[in-house]
């Protein structure tokens, strides 16, 4: 459906971005996954064509989407990371505004998407009463006005409540049976649930482009659990990238993402999609 070939932006100041980045997309939620600052708002930014690359292009059902803007700017609905409602008007009041602006005038599909988003009963409340959680789904409303085949979402749940970070991943997997959901992001638990595809980017380079499951398979062996003096802790921490530690009577019980065995002791496990995610982005540091 969507295919970036070899995208690179370049900026004035000799900063890349994205570089020499291609993945060809298709249906289904695709997690972009990576750490703050590495290019993925700017690649989300290229495929809405609010900005143009240096090289390189993206094809949408084989159209260049630079030469024909709006062959894709029909089909897309964005959520930009910093979305911005009109704190004088309702719900209501602003998607069916947001809606005029895209030549949507239907008052029912506001209602509906009112309701696909549980706000339904919040419809005539001014928007400037609302959570930042409210005001994230009220996002995504406007971005389902034009009923889109391509949705962007750029870093979602950044500032939510675990309630509301749920509430909103639910929401995108509802919405991506039968459309292209591209949900950027640094949170591996935002995808972890919901993604049938994920693309880690570090650096403004592709580094993984996987399943889920081809992701953890990647990882077997390189995951490590051991169990240190608290003594200890601090210069394994130091040496090693550790997922997570937990103080027990019997000393600090600490998982360490390695290609070796970290420390004497140490019994390799399964990893998770975080572990996936860091032996990834480490793996690349140092290649």
């Amino acid at each position: 459906m969507l295919e970036i070939q070899h995208i690179t932006k370049r900026y004035s100041t000799g900063n890349i971005a994205v570089a020499d980045f291609s993945l060809t997309m298709q249906q289904g939620v695709i997690g972009l996954l990576g750490p703050n600052g590495a290019g993925k708002t700017t690649l989300m930014q290229m495929i809405a064509t609010i900005t143009q690359p240096t090289s390189g292009t993206i094809l949408y059902k084989g159209e260049d989407i630079f030469h024909h803007p709006d062959t894709i700017r029909r089909v897309l609905g964005y959520l930009p990371q910093d979305f911005g409602v009109y704190d004088g008007l309702t719900a209501f009041e602003f998607l069916t505004y947001i809606g005029a602006l895209k030549g949507v005038h239907n008052r029912k599909k506001v209602m509906e998407l009112l309701e696909l988003v549980n706000l339904h009963s919040e419809a005539h409340k001014l928007a400037g009463t609302f959570s930042g959680g409210m005001r994230q789904r009220l996002g995504i409303a406007q971005a389902l006005l034009n009923d889109p085949d391509i949705v962007i979402v750029d870093e979602p749940t950044a500032g939510l409540d675990p309630e509301e970070r749920v509430r909103f991943r639910n929401i995108l997997s509802d919405i991506g049976v039968g459309k292209l959901v591209i949900l950027s992001t640094h949170i591996v638990s935002d995808v972890e649930a919901i993604a049938t595809h994920i693309a880690v980017m570090n650096q403004g380079h592709l580094i993984v482009s996987a399943t889920p499951e081809q992701m953890l398979r990647s990882t077997m062996g390189n995951v490590w659990e051991a169990i240190v003096p608290s003594e200890e802790f601090d210069s394994i921490r130091a040496k090693h990238k550790t997922s997570r530690a937990v103080r027990r009577p019997d000393g600090v019980h600490v998982r360490i993402v390695s290609h070796d065995k970290p420390v004497a002791g140490a019994s390799p496990v399964e990893p998770d999609l975080e572990e996936s995610f860091i032996f990834s982005i480490n793996s690349r540091k140092q290649n």
